[in-house]
């Protein structure tokens, strides 16, 4: 076998040239990003801690509590003790005569242990009834994102193209709308106009009066038509604030001194928009959308109650207010974990979305 010498050693040197680059790259991106992400890890840990802290600390000092309700109605039954006597048992019962640091120490021993105890407001377990809620919420907020998001960051694109046009003020005007309208006011005029006037919805709950004869199609049918109104009410309420957004970072693109070079070279206007202008409006649509995670678990309180859905934002509220200490602590753990998960995605986004970003 003949072998041409000069080319085997070029071919030699350039692979370990190549490693030799590799190993650069990732003495200079890599470990950073690694000191980067354990700093994250570490600030979010302690985050959690406190804020879960706080969470449990604000618990115990509501004026309403679950073991004073409970002590109220025991001893008003006939021959029982009195609400003294009830109210120290079931402190003793649930925990309750500790301190608040006592109290939080041995929640979180239990919890690292993946017990995270009954619901005293619904009498099972917490993540069963999360498990039980959760669906509700996310199907709600799923298909609110998905017109938020083919809605929103279109026409705030439109606008922005069209400056100072008919259709740059009334997309200003529906966003202006959609940002200012209360939940509460929006959903009651839908429920009066769709539900009380024109009568084809109901007015609340996820299904119908004869949802139990209908069949499959007709249930799921039935189960959709329930969706409506809740889904455009947090639909124009979220799609305002997008769009705003993206029409005032799009605007401050389109100004920029590359995007006038793109048009000079000649380049289409659907090149200059989707190619180059809309790649760095994405930008800072990542710190806005970063939020989206924790909203999607985090549920809908007031509309999800107006409507009485009953997904995560209304079961948490009735926790919160009847003083159920478990679930009430399982939630906001959770939306908290989940909300550093959402930004430490939004960290990494950056560097996806815009490859001059490193982590330092």
């Amino acid at each position: 076998m003949n072998f041409d010498e000069p080319t085997l050693i070029q071919s030699v040197f350039v692979e370990l040239w190549g490693l030799a680059a590799t190993a650069q790259k990732i003495r200079e991106r890599g470990f950073p990003m690694r000191k980067f992400l354990v700093r994250r890890l570490i600030l979010a840990l302690f985050i959690v801690i406190f804020g879960s802290l706080i969470v449990y600390a604000v618990i115990r000092c509501l004026p309403t509590s679950y073991v004073e309700n409970l002590a109220r109605q025991r001893s008003m039954q006939q021959s029982s003790k009195s609400y003294t006597e009830w109210l120290e048992q079931l402190n003793a019962y649930y925990g309750m005569d500790k301190s608040i640091p006592e109290g939080y120490v041995q929640w979180v021993g239990q919890a690292l242990q993946g017990n995270f105890g009954d619901s005293w407001q619904f009498t099972v377990p917490v993540v069963d009834k999360f498990k039980e809620v959760i669906w509700y919420s996310l199907i709600l907020s799923s298909i609110t994102l998905v017109i938020e998001l083919g809605c929103g960051i279109p026409l705030g694109i439109l606008a922005a193209r069209k400056q100072y046009s008919k259709t740059d003020y009334a997309v200003t005007v529906f966003a202006m709308m959609g940002i200012s309208l209360p939940t509460f006011f929006l959903a009651s005029l839908l429920k009066y106009i769709f539900a009380i006037q024109l009568k084809w919805l109901d007015l609340y709950g996820m299904v119908g009066r004869y949802h139990e004869m209908l069949t499959p199609l007709g249930k799921v049918v039935d189960i959709a038509g329930h969706f409506v109104m809740p889904v455009v009410t947090l639909g124009m309420l979220s799609i305002g604030g997008l769009m705003r957004y993206t029409r005032t970072n799009m605007l401050e693109v389109l100004n920029s001194d590359y995007i006038r070079t793109a048009r000079a070279k000649g380049l289409p206007e659907k090149v200059v928009i989707n190619k180059h202008a809309f790649r760095n409006t994405l930008i800072p649509l990542v710190s806005y959308l970063s939020y989206l995670l924790p909203n999607m678990f985090g549920g809908a309180l007031i509309t999800e109650t107006l409507f009485q859905i009953p997904g995560i934002g209304y079961t948490s509220y009735q926790a919160l207010i009847g003083g159920d200490i478990p679930f009430t602590m399982f939630y906001m753990t959770f939306i908290i974990i989940l909300t550093q998960i959402s930004l430490l995605l939004a960290d990494m986004m950056y560097a996806v979305v815009d490859p001059r970003v490193r982590a330092n």
